[in-house]
């Protein structure tokens, strides 16, 4: 008897679409309430997983997947020089572009998981 009200209990809310932005103890709650763990869990959960993509764009294969949602990559772009080139809003004109220092920039691309829920 005891273990048919405990499952009873347990079973969260379904998740409503948000009127406006989660902040990050709405989502840790959403997340702790339907797994079943408590939020400390799922915080640590988030920061080993943000540590994980931190060391794999830094250091790793520069790539990163969450499965089902998105990739996350690192593109090196090396450092340019300053020079001269012609200016394609007035023709026969010629302009100098500034030099750049070499960055990296991270794009987050969705996967077919991520594309189909929207």
């Amino acid at each position: 008897m005891a273990k048919t009200k405990a499952k009873a209990a347990a079973k969260p809310a379904k998740i409503a679409a948000a009127s406006k932005r989660r902040s990050k103890g709405e989502i840790f709650s959403t997340i702790a309430e339907h797994v079943g763990v408590t939020r400390k869990q799922v915080s640590h959960v988030f920061d080993i997983m943000g540590s994980m993509i931190g060391a794999d764009l830094a250091k790793g294969a520069g790539e990163f997947a969450v499965p089902g949602m998105m990739r996350i990559k690192v593109i090196k772009k090396p450092a340019t020089k300053a020079t001269t080139k012609p200016n394609p809003f007035k023709p026969g004109e010629m302009m100098t572009v500034k030099a750049k220092p070499a960055r990296n920039i991270i794009k987050i691309r969705p996967l077919k998981g991520l594309k189909e829920m929207v």
